[in-house]
């Protein structure tokens, strides 16, 4: 299995120069080689590095985005959270997201450069930062290899179907991650505690989903299972926030609203299911979400810990130089085509 520590190979010290160059940390060091040199000659390009700088910023600026989706107060007025919002930690928190992100990047490389499947289930609560991660995993990750699926509740025509069928068709393909944004445990949970199934349907997936995971282990899928665990208290702040954000009201659902009176019945559910359901094949492991930013970085330590992937050496890329033809001429475009550019 590849080390989560930095490594010393060549991809990461070309990674790093790159880096420290673009924020404006360091200036070229002599190169280790003849290709950090032809990297380091190209980087020395005044233009080309403003314009570079401004594209990591940007991309950096897509998670800083978020953070500000989660805290849309800016930070003013709100009490230190579990994390105490230091900035040591702030820091060091952007600075192991994005060393994870890198690592998340090479096993979804070596998952399709080796034919892996990989289905990874995110369940919990409402409110318990099942989306949150799952944003942070897939940020930089190639939607074609590793997708997201978060059904809606099922069809009129869904309901007479076997019960694990409309989740079959979004397994995985070799060369593929899936994650489930709330899985076929609908059924040990929601189902259960709202009484959208009955004792026979609710005893008949208890009987079926087991054998089901083994199967999928059995033809070479790797199935994981989290289960964010919040507190009572912080469900009911995230409640709140969400009541009183117009950007996050859309998440509150009538349903939403009523399972959060029945606390109890759902812990009950959650323990029978995990007490049913946790097979050697597939087990459950409880992601601590009180904390957002350290759920996020434990989840996704994790679940790298659970492939032995390797890094999938890249050959080196030239970017080719642009032909130009005498003859070629850029038609304007018709300004009535045009958006308006109003920032």
């Amino acid at each position: 299995m590849v080390s989560l520590k930095d490594s010393n190979n060549s991809f990461r010290r070309r990674l790093k120069l790159a880096s420290r160059i673009l924020i404006g940390k360091a200036v070229v060091p002599l190169a280790e080689s003849d290709a950090e040199g032809l990297l380091a000659d190209r980087l020395k390009d005044e233009v080309l590095l403003e314009r570079l700088q401004a594209k990591l910023m940007d991309d950096y600026d897509e998670e800083l985005e978020m953070e500000v989706d989660d805290h849309p107060s800016g930070g003013k007025g709100r009490s230190p959270g579990p994390s105490g919002e230091d900035p040591v930690f702030r820091r060091q928190y952007f600075q192991e997201l994005f060393r994870l992100q890198g690592e998340l990047v090479k096993l979804q490389d070596w998952i399709a450069a080796t034919g892996q499947k990989a289905v990874i289930l995110f369940e919990g609560r409402d409110a318990a930062g099942k989306g949150g991660v799952i944003k942070r995993i897939v940020q930089r990750l190639d939607p074609r290899v590793c997708r997201t699926v978060a059904l809606p509740a099922p069809s009129d025509r869904e309901r007479t179907q076997w019960y694990f069928q409309r989740y079959v068709s979004h397994l995985p393909a070799a060369g593929e991650m899936v994650l489930f944004d709330r899985s076929w445990y609908n059924r040990a949970g929601v189902e259960r505690v709202m009484g959208f199934c009955n004792d026979a349907e609710y005893e008949e997936f208890f009987r079926s989903v087991p054998e089901f995971e083994r199967m999928l282990v059995r033809s070479g899928t790797k199935v994981i299972k989290y289960w964010f665990s919040i507190t009572d208290e912080e469900q009911r702040l995230r409640f709140f926030s969400r009541i009183h954000d117009p950007l996050k009201q859309w998440k509150l659902s009538p349903m939403d609203l009523y399972a959060r009176s029945r606390w109890e019945q759902y812990t009950e559910a959650k323990e029978v299911m995990m007490e049913r359901t946790h097979i050697p094949e597939a087990p459950w492991w409880v992601v601590q979400a009180v904390d957002k930013k350290k759920a996020r970085l434990n989840c996704i330590h994790h679940l790298l810990s659970q492939f032995s992937y390797q890094e999938i050496e890249r050959p080196p890329i030239e970017l080719p130089e642009r032909e130009h033809h005498p003859d070629y001429q850029r038609h304007p475009v018709i300004p009535d085509m045009m958006v308006p550019e109003i920032y």
